[in-house]
């Protein structure tokens, strides 16, 4: 019995001992809640500068898209340029009227904010296939980016395309196509970072 009881008062010592290695002291538990608050104080700076340059680049491209119908949406993190930059059915080339609107937003990038990631996306109506309609929504997103690049002067590792086809969560007129789907035929241009 005398041996059990030592046992007990060995492994009662074990598990107090264990449980104090786990144990943090107070002043490194204070500097790990310093150091996590100035990072939240560090974070929420970056936020609001982040904030000041959104702000600055909507303004910006307002001022420049009043004439060409664009809308401008600020979404998480992002800004959205739905552009008049149409395209005729089954086709990617880019109309020569959007080109000057594609220009316009290429100047305010290139001027004022050309450390921003710039993604084009392409949009299809709902005719063909979805297969077909994701290909064709990447020749349309090309064609407006390679038009950023080459003749906007935009850095190409800066500027991205995607392509959403027919997705239906994106057209502008479900289920549309020919001339009543002409507004989802687009491309739209989202800038995806605005770094401080």
């Amino acid at each position: 019995m005398k041996f059990k009881g030592q046992n007990l008062i060995i492994v009662s010592l074990s598990i107090l001992l264990g449980a104090c290695s786990q144990y943090v002291k107070r002043d490194e538990f204070d500097a790990a809640v310093a150091d996590l608050r100035a990072a939240d104080r560090a974070n929420q700076e970056e936020l609001a500068v982040l904030g000041t340059r959104f702000g600055e680049l909507t303004e910006d491209l307002s001022a420049r898209f009043e004439d060409y119908n664009a809308r401008i949406q600020q979404l998480s993190g992002r800004l959205r340029v739905d552009m008049t930059a149409n395209f005729a059915y089954d086709d990617a080339t880019l109309r020569e009227q959007d080109k000057e609107a594609l220009g316009a937003f290429a100047e305010v990038i290139r001027v004022h904010h050309p450390d921003v990631m710039v993604t084009v996306e392409g949009f299809t109506d709902s005719a063909g296939s979805a297969e077909y309609n994701q290909w064709l929504g990447m020749e349309r997103a090309k064609a407006a980016r390679q038009f950023l690049v080459d003749e906007g002067g935009l850095d190409s590792s800066r500027v991205r395309a995607v392509s959403y086809g027919e997705d239906a969560n994106r057209q502008i007129a479900p289920g549309e196509w020919g001339d009543s789907g002409s507004a989802n035929r687009r491309v739209a241009l989202v800038i995806d970072h605005v770094p401080g």
